[in-house]
């Protein structure tokens, strides 16, 4: 009886909090209409799509940011896996080394793609080379993290079992505990590579490459038939990229 008194009193603590946020970032009924009103009148600016007769340089711009996804992706992966075994608790014994690489972990995933992306233009320059590395490093703490704990769900018998044929401990890792962890680890790799697809085209933005500078440029310029083709381009790919992943995962995850 006592909780069902205290719903009203939550509901309405949070829609006060709720009003207090809007007052406070000014989103008065007035400015939502008129932002409203401007986001249809871009929209008419946007149709009919049209490439603008630049459709090759689009399309380049397009595969540079699916190689961006991919080669980040695979970087991320391949160091993810020493890490995630230095930082799981079933194949390293020292505390201080696990705690070590943990925070290791949290400090790689902790800034955002799009930080990692100016830093590594300012210190590679502008290209797709900085939006690689922009993916790869956060990527690389996102992973590992999964990995591990992967690593310490896994099932401890196989493991004993191969250890108790005589077998050392690297090679019960590589023979009992890798095995069983790999569709979970696949799986992730390919749901981190869907997710650069998406990624990859937000750092041309900020001068890392790829189709998102070609769309930056056409919104600065106000050509918004050109930007909604290149919207449409990069949801297709999307798409695309989704029904491979999964298709992947059926045939190789699925036993």
């Amino acid at each position: 009886m006592r909780r069902l008194t205290a719903t009203p009193m939550i509901f309405g603590l949070g829609f006060l909090l709720l009003i207090a946020g809007l007052w406070r970032i000014d989103a008065s009924p007035e400015r939502i209409w008129n932002g409203l009103s401007r986001l249809g009148w871009l929209f008419a600016l946007m149709w009919p799509p049209s490439p603008g007769g630049a459709l090759p340089d689009l399309l380049k711009g397009l595969a540079e940011s699916l190689a961006m996804a991919f080669l980040g992706t695979l970087i991320a992966a391949v160091a993810a896996v020493p890490l995630a075994l230095l930082g799981a608790g079933n194949v390293v014994g020292s505390t201080l080394l696990r705690f070590s690489v943990r925070r290791l972990y949290d400090g790689l995933r902790g800034i955002d793609t799009l930080i990692w992306a100016l830093i590594f233009v300012s210190a590679v320059g502008m290209g797709p080379f900085a939006g690689i590395l922009a993916l790869a490093v956060p990527d690389t703490g996102m992973l590992a993290k999964l990995f591990s704990e992967a690593l310490e769900g896994a099932d401890r018998r196989q493991v004993e079992a191969v250890r108790a044929a005589g077998a050392g401990r690297s090679l019960a890792v590589r023979i009992g505990l890798l095995p069983q962890v790999a569709p979970v680890m696949l799986s992730q790799v390919l749901y981190t590579f869907e997710s650069n697809t998406r990624s990859a085209t937000i750092l041309g933005v900020v001068g890392a490459g790829g189709i998102g500078l070609a769309l930056s440029d056409r919104i600065r310029i106000n050509n918004w038939d050109e930007a909604a083709f290149i919207v449409l381009m990069i949801l297709a790919m999307v798409a695309v990229i989704d029904l491979l992943s999964r298709a992947i995962r059926l045939r190789l995850i699925r036993p």
